[in-house]
């Protein structure tokens, strides 16, 4: 398990953010061709974890940015879909369960975030 501040974690994030970013706060899962019709969305679990990823390297207020822009990707409801096209639009299976693990994954581990040693000890036992 590496440490969520190592430079191959914090390049990975860069590259991830460089190039399958669709619009503020929202990133694809991937961008090879699916063989489905129609362009695929922000992947919100993807974006979620993200936020998480953030937050374990240290860079709490990129993740807290991130996190409150994709508050206000949720539904009137409150529920998220599983996928948001670059103008919002929502996509896919609604309301997804995946999504709203991520964003409470995102919420815990922004919380802890303070304590970086305990946040790193609780995503080693989470692996």
């Amino acid at each position: 398990m590496i440490r969520g501040d190592d430079p191959r974690v914090l390049s990975t994030i860069d590259r991830i953010r460089r190039d399958l970013t669709v619009g503020p706060a929202l990133i694809r899962r991937y961008r090879a061709d699916d063989g489905l019709p129609g362009e695929e969305g922000a992947f919100l679990l993807c974006c979620y974890e993200l936020v998480s990823a953030l937050a374990v390297a240290g860079r709490r207020d990129e993740a807290r940015r991130l996190f409150d822009q994709l508050a206000g990707y949720a539904g009137e409801l409150g529920l998220y879909p599983e996928q948001r096209a670059p103008d919002g639009t929502a996509l896919g299976n609604h309301p997804q369960a995946f999504t709203h693990l991520a964003l409470i994954e995102a919420a815990l581990n922004l919380d802890a975030g303070a304590d970086r040693e305990a946040l790193h000890a609780w995503a080693e036992r989470g692996a």
